[in-house]
């Protein structure tokens, strides 16, 4: 079986659609579909079954993306053979962040890793940590934030190497009554609007866990992607939020630990198994941990207190 042929296999199961295969490998529709004929001839059963307007894998077809993962698995570890036989490793290697994680990793990402021959191609990209695995068609590395009680396995297709455990604080207006405090307990706050984020995303995934294990269910008056604009809306008193310890704040805001409960975010870089054998990749992930490894340690002991630095987003 021709190994092209079994990745638009594989991208089609991550991506759903013929049409999103061919805008993925820059080829038509029509040219994708008669390459996944060729291959089911090539397996000699039907590998795909119409579903209303779109197509599904049968059984066959999903059990050779796991064979075709194996291959193309197998053929990475080749190329990383090869370009083992340079010095140092080069290419391109593209890599995407959550929004605040761009603004913590990125611009040191890119140049340190430029001084080992390497150009990092990132993108920030505000989506839900479990479309890593879907992400990973267009990219080499997803960097992904969750909920730290989220345990949640990736699956033998995709390994994680954990960069950080980042605490998340609660943010006020510098003239809350809470503001003075060194620290707040959730119970203090359970009468406050709270400034969420939309659905799955890891702060509105907290938000809940926190609700399931201390029985106190914030009140969510706005839901705001952006933490630059949540910040305005806690300054300008619409509300509390919950602000992750290493985001700079462009605000002079109260910035308190929540003690009578543990809240924190997990960081993560997600790869498909075996690319992380590729000198690039492998290149990018130790810069990654490095440079999360920095971070943690230039804050320790850290106090939240009130913040006016520049914005980190």
């Amino acid at each position: 079986m021709d190994a092209g042929r079994l990745r638009m296999l594989r991208e089609l199961a991550d991506h759903g659609t013929v049409a999103a295969v061919a805008q993925v490998l820059s080829m038509t529709p029509s040219a994708v579909s008669q390459q996944l004929k060729i291959l089911q001839r090539e397996a000699g059963v039907t590998l795909i079954e119409p579903d209303g307007r779109r197509v599904r894998l049968t059984d066959a077809g999903q059990m050779l993306v796991g064979h075709a993962d194996a291959v193309l698995a197998a053929l990475d570890r080749a190329r990383a053979e090869m370009d083992a036989y340079r010095s140092t490793p080069r290419g391109t290697v593209s890599v995407s962040f959550f929004p605040s994680g761009a603004a913590m990793l990125l611009a040191p990402l890119i140049i340190r890793a430029a001084e080992r021959g390497v150009h990092v191609l990132g993108r920030d990209i505000d989506v839900p940590a479990s479309r890593a695995p879907a992400q990973l068609a267009d990219f080499d590395v997803v960097v992904v934030h969750r909920d730290e009680r989220d345990a949640s396995p990736w699956g033998p297709r995709f390994e994680s190497t954990e960069l950080l455990r980042e605490p998340l604080d609660v943010v006020l207006p510098p003239d809350h009554h809470l503001a003075g405090r060194d620290q707040v307990r959730l119970t203090e706050l359970a009468d406050e609007p709270w400034i969420g984020v939309e659905g799955g995303l890891m702060v509105d995934d907290v938000l809940n866990s926190i609700a399931i294990l201390s029985g106190v269910r914030p009140r969510i008056a706005q839901r705001i992607n952006d933490f630059r604009v949540v910040e305005e809306l806690v300054h300008a008193g619409a509300g509390v939020a919950l602000m992750p310890r290493y985001v700079r704040l462009a605000r002079e805001l109260a910035r308190l630990p929540i003690t009578d409960t543990s809240m924190a975010r997990r960081v993560e870089a997600i790869t498909r198994t075996g690319a992380s054998t590729r000198p690039a990749v492998a290149a990018v992930l130790e810069e990654l941990r490095t440079i999360a490894a920095g971070i943690s340690a230039a804050t320790v002991g850290h106090a939240p207190g009130r913040s006016a630095r520049p914005a980190r987003d």
